[in-house]
């Protein structure tokens, strides 16, 4: 295990937990994509893209478990990088295949950018803000499928996830958007700016 490496990808997923800690408190991390918070993801996947070059995807046996944890949430928030992403996916993917990674990992990553893409996800991972004010899953395809998917690598119902999400958010005392319809619009315009759609 590189424990130089792992310590540098543990800074990453800190600093960006960080700040979203700090823009949850100011009342800005629902109101759209904050450029500072991106401008932090795209420096973290700069970086990480980096050590991926040298060392490939970063799986436990190259940096251990919590730096192969803080590695997919750096991947998972470079959400204006599409080509990282989609790298990382089919690096994770092969890493999945030789048991080297964690394949609710891969769930998320698949299922992150299929809704940044505009397709339906398939596990049900990601969430967004409903006119109710309320957290509900991105589209999907079927809830039994999205259910039986679910159950096959360790994750509980969707039903109990969303419940668990809204009473995060509450927990956390985060707020729907002001303008759901202009958040909503903004979010189109940035997708099709960084080439998802």
């Amino acid at each position: 295990m590189n424990v130089e490496i792992a310590k540098k990808i543990c800074a990453l997923r800190d600093e960006d937990l960080k700040l979203r800690d700090e823009l949850i408190e100011q009342g800005r991390l629902s109101e759209g994509y904050d450029p500072e918070m991106e401008d932090l993801h795209n420096k973290n996947a700069e970086i990480l893209d980096e050590i991926i070059n040298d060392i490939g995807y970063p799986t436990v046996a190259k940096v251990g478990k919590e730096a192969c944890e803080a590695a997919w949430l750096v991947i998972q928030h470079s959400i204006s990088q599409p080509s990282f992403m989609r790298k990382c996916k089919n690096l994770l993917e092969l890493a999945v295949k030789e048991n080297l990674a964690d394949k609710k990992s891969l769930a998320y990553l698949t299922d992150r950018i299929a809704v940044l893409s505009g397709e339906p996800q398939k596990y049900g991972t990601q969430f967004d803000w409903d006119e109710s004010g309320k957290l509900v899953p991105n589209l999907y395809d079927d809830l039994n499928d999205v259910n039986l998917r679910r159950s096959a690598i360790g994750l509980n119902t969707l039903e109990k996830q969303t419940a668990l999400i809204n009473q995060r958010v509450k927990e956390e005392h985060q707020l729907p958007p002001d303008n759901l319809a202009k958040r909503n619009a903004s979010m189109i315009e940035w997708k099709i700016k960084v080439g998802w759609l």
